[in-house]
């Protein structure tokens, strides 16, 4: 004010409100009013939770603007800022929500938020969950996210070795109609191998199978997994095995025994019984053949390795037997396989398994070596038109069994091999060798011409399980859809018209 009373122009207009707020600027701390006392009491300057100051006057309107915000978003938004744009904490939200979701690795949420940059500051800090931790959670909670908390014991299920048979149960009945009782037995797992046996009756089909599958020949045969004849049945003349057994062991090895062939005992019983006959076969012996053929059929398309057990050298019979069952087999469409060892060309599109020749109960003159390419001679011969694989995938030259012989004796080397008969205590006693002059040789076992019959067994068992696993169909299989594709192939087998032509021809 001037002495007269008027205001000076500019004292307290524009002019004055400019060079106050310069002042304020250029000197003093923060805070400092130059007016006087009473401005001071009157406004408090305030600091703005970004560590800023709020500038004086009606400036502080835009204050409730800033504080709309929350402090973590408004605490570093210009140090770490993502080049497109998005919200710093738009990745752990996103990967919240895949996993409530159910979300998997892979999904577009997840893989939006993986490309979204590096993790940012916060979550380095600790103070929310990486990204992994989400991952690992997604996958362990997927499952289960809409039922809510995961059962332990679904996981505990999955760890558990598969349960152990203990003896073998039915694949195909006595009435040749399929079960399904070995479906629990298996798994979702394609390292398997499928050995099947055919043979004649008493040939020793099931003593065999047992052997290669779970038991030694120590052990009581009323234990072993396929129940072998007993004293009674083979006394009047009967048999013990009828359909298909199935047996699996810890390896994923799948043993098939099988009915005899072409049996007296089964055709004796279907006359003597008065046994109805399926409208389609009008002779009983009619009837048994065509069941034998199925059987064989069956396993030359389900199996890799099928057994063709003899007990003497040899029956025409029955390969004749074998070739018919070759042709009258479904046709399968196969990739391609390994053709190596195998008679005859490979058209590509069928498969065959790999035949065995096995002479149980062999005699010591058997093992001569003479004898021995005498009999591979003869097998080649039989077998010369045939498909199946019978050449090229076991040898008994390669187990030392004949230390003496070279690997080219065999010029005509098929996959045989021979079982001598199953020494007993007793026997062993009076083969002694030796006695009066050296009584020392007393105590030496008698010449047997052959290792013994557990050394026999053994590497039969070694020589079957290294047999190759070509692929039985177009895909890849396991166990369980071995299964289901073996159930279908033995409706196709039961319905094909193939053996009822063949049936009639019979007649």
């Amino acid at each position: 004010m001037s002495e007269s009373g008027h205001s000076q122009p500019g004292m307290y207009g524009q002019g004055r409100r400019r060079r106050r707020r310069r002042g304020d600027r250029d000197v003093g701390p923060p805070g400092q009013n130059l007016s006087g006392p009473s401005r001071d009491r009157d406004y408090q300057p305030r600091e703005r939770r970004d560590g800023s100051e709020d500038p004086p006057g009606p400036l502080i309107q835009k204050t409730p603007i800033i504080l709309a915000k929350p402090p973590g978003e408004r605490a570093k938004p210009s140090q770490n800022t993502p080049v497109s744009g998005a919200p710093v904490l738009e990745k752990p939200i996103m990967l919240m929500k895949a996993r409530d979701d159910g979300g998997k690795p892979g999904t577009p949420t997840e893989s939006a938020a993986q490309s979204s940059g590096p993790p940012s500051k916060i979550e380095r800090e600790g103070q929310r969950p990486t990204q992994p931790v989400y991952q690992i959670q997604n996958r362990g909670m997927s499952a289960s996210a809409s039922s809510g908390a995961l059962d332990p014991m679904v996981g505990q299920s999955k760890l558990l070795p598969p349960e152990k048979m203990k003896h073998s149960i039915k694949l195909v009945d006595d009435q040749m109609n399929w079960c399904d009782s070995a479906m629990e037995y298996l798994r979702d797992q394609t390292d398997m191998l499928v050995v099947g046996v055919i043979g004649l009756q008493g040939t020793g089909k099931s003593t065999i199978m047992s052997l290669l599958s779970a038991n030694t020949p120590e052990e009581d045969q009323r234990s072993f997994v396929f129940r072998p004849q007993t004293q009674e049945i083979k006394e009047r003349g009967g048999n013990q095995s009828t359909g298909i057994d199935f047996f699996i062991t810890q390896e994923r090895v799948i043993f098939l025994d099988t009915q005899p062939m072409l049996s007296p005992s089964i055709l004796d019983h279907l006359i003597n019984n008065d046994r109805k006959l399926p409208p389609e076969y009008n002779l009983p012996h009619t009837y048994v053949e065509m069941q034998s053929l199925q059987i064989a059929a069956f396993l030359f398309t389900v199996c890799h390795v099928v057994i063709v057990v003899q007990d003497w050298f040899t029956d025409l019979n029955l390969y004749r037997f074998l070739q018919t069952a070759e042709m009258l087999k479904p046709s399968t469409p196969s990739a391609s396989h390994d053709s190596t060892g195998s008679s005859g060309s490979d058209d590509g599109a069928e498969y065959y398994p790999h035949i065995v020749f096995l002479q149980n109960k062999a005699r010591r003159d058997d093992f001569c070596p003479r004898n021995l390419k005498n009999m591979h001679m003869v097998v080649d011969k039989l077998m010369a038109h045939s498909h199946l694989k019978y050449k090229g995938t076991l040898s008994m030259l390669d187990c030392n069994i004949f230390p003496g012989l070279g690997q080219d004796y065999l010029t005509t080397e098929v996959n045989m091999f021979l079982l001598p008969v199953q020494e007993n205590d007793g026997e062993d006693n009076l083969t002694k060798a030796g006695s009066g002059t050296y009584p020392l040789f007393s105590l030496l076992p008698g010449y047997r011409g052959h290792p013994a019959f557990s050394t026999m067994v053994s590497k039969l068992r070694s020589q079957i399980l290294a047999m190759p696993r070509c692929q039985l169909s177009h895909t890849i299989l396991t166990e369980k859809n071995w299964f289901h594709y073996a159930a279908r192939i033995w409706d196709g087998v039961k319905k094909s018209s193939a053996l009822s032509e063949y049936s009639r021809l019979l007649c």
